[in-house]
């Protein structure tokens, strides 16, 4: 009897110890996952700034007139002046013997022979001067931002293609705000359940349209009809864009906003309506401002959404890298221009790590809302608490 009875303890204490060990397995398999995704995002960091650094730092030579090198100066040339005279790293010099090295020599001797002559053909374009201030051009009346990567004398001014950004999801925000968080009050507020049972689903399933086909639809049918009805020129504009853009956002912001609305507690809500309000008035007066950090963060979390959206505006914008404020005149924005010249680009070379500054550029903007938007919530949080900031 007493080795019967012990069976059962044993079998118990058994069980414990399997279970144990299969949810500290769990445990480590998650801790595993976890690390291992931080750690490819950290690798994404370090591949975009080590890119990016030679900008940075100024050390990118992009002049076109360079005091030649003869080929029979190469064994006489120091190798960091090579490398930096035919745009070689280290390992591309390395690998090479001397008769490519000649052959490179006197392709470089054959460019600097066709280059342009003139002031232009000396300026380091690569510099921040030109990235980010107005410069007079040969040929040019007056100072002027000009993005033009593929000439002779190849510009990188990234000014209008932060001015297209901002403009397009600033324009998406306007559009898609009002609609997001009045269709999240109502839903969330006012609407009969049976409504709210199919409201609800139906704009979250919004945020499952591929962008490429919210961009087609803006290509195809939303420009022209918006062409029709106001008569304006370019077809393809920052206006076409951003209410493209903002049917992407709406259901990121609907989401949130709506999760916000609803965690506000009931108590509230039976409050303001036992003391005579209107579902109207307890809404607009009572819930939203309970709500507003959480409607907060869902705006800033729509603004990185719509800054950071390439095939809708890769297709929608028309791609004209202009300087204007102009809702109606064609733009291109950051994200554009990385997806349409990425690919085109030369490995290593100045065009393509300019890109890379672009991106590491849009990363700044996006943290930086992010943290702005993150100090806003935790004060308007204190505050509606009863605290002081």
């Amino acid at each position: 009897m007493k080795e019967n009875d012990s069976n059962p303890n044993w079998q118990s204490l058994a069980n414990e110890s399997g279970s144990s060990l299969i949810e500290k397995a769990m445990e480590k398999f998650v801790f595993l996952i976890s690390l291992t995704t931080i750690l490819f995002v950290l690798l994404i960091f370090v591949f975009i700034a080590r890119e990016s650094l030679p900008i940075f730092l100024g050390t990118v030579e992009r002049s076109i007139v360079r005091e030649p090198i003869p080929v029979n100066a190469l064994t006489t040339t120091p190798p960091e002046e090579l490398m930096a005279y035919l745009d070689l790293s280290a390992d591309e010099f390395q690998s090479m013997e001397k008769e490519t090295l000649e052959l490179l020599l006197e392709v470089k001797l054959e460019e600097l022979a066709q280059a342009p002559i003139g002031t232009d053909a000396t300026i380091q374009t690569t510099r921040w001067r030109y990235l980010l201030l107005p410069f007079q051009w040969s040929g040019y009346d007056a100072p002027a931002f000009i993005w033009q990567p593929i000439s002779q004398i190849r510009k990188y001014n990234i000014v209008p293609l932060l001015i297209g950004s901002l403009k397009t999801s600033l324009i998406a925000l306007l559009f898609a705000v009002p609609i997001a968080i009045g269709a999240a009050i109502y839903v969330s507020q006012l609407a009969p359940m049976r409504i709210r049972e199919w409201i609800k689903p139906m704009i979250e399933m919004m945020a499952g349209i591929p962008s490429v086909v919210l961009g087609f639809f803006a290509l195809i049918v939303m420009a022209t009809t918006l062409q029709e009805t106001f008569g304006y020129q370019s077809r393809l504009n920052a206006l076409v864009a951003g209410i493209a853009l903002g049917l992407a956002v709406i259901p990121v912001i609907f989401s949130i906003a709506e999760d916000a609305l609803t965690s506000v507690p009931q108590s509230f809500s039976h409050a303001a309506l036992a003391l005579g309000s209107s579902r109207w008035q307890t809404a607009s007066s009572v819930v939203l401002p309970a709500a507003l950090p959480g409607i907060f963060a869902a705006v800033v979390l729509g603004f990185g959404r719509a800054i950071g959206e390439t095939m809708i505006v890769l297709m929608a914008t028309g791609n004209a890298s202009i300087v204007s404020w102009s809702l109606l005149d064609s733009t291109r924005t950051i994200t554009a221009t990385i997806a349409a010249e990425l690919a085109e680009t030369v490995f290593g070379g100045e065009h393509y790590r300019i890109l890379f500054v672009l991106g590491t550029i849009l990363f700044g903007v996006t943290f930086l809302a992010n943290l702005v938007g993150d100090v806003v919530i935790h004060r308007l949080k204190r505050r509606l608490e009863g605290k002081i900031a």
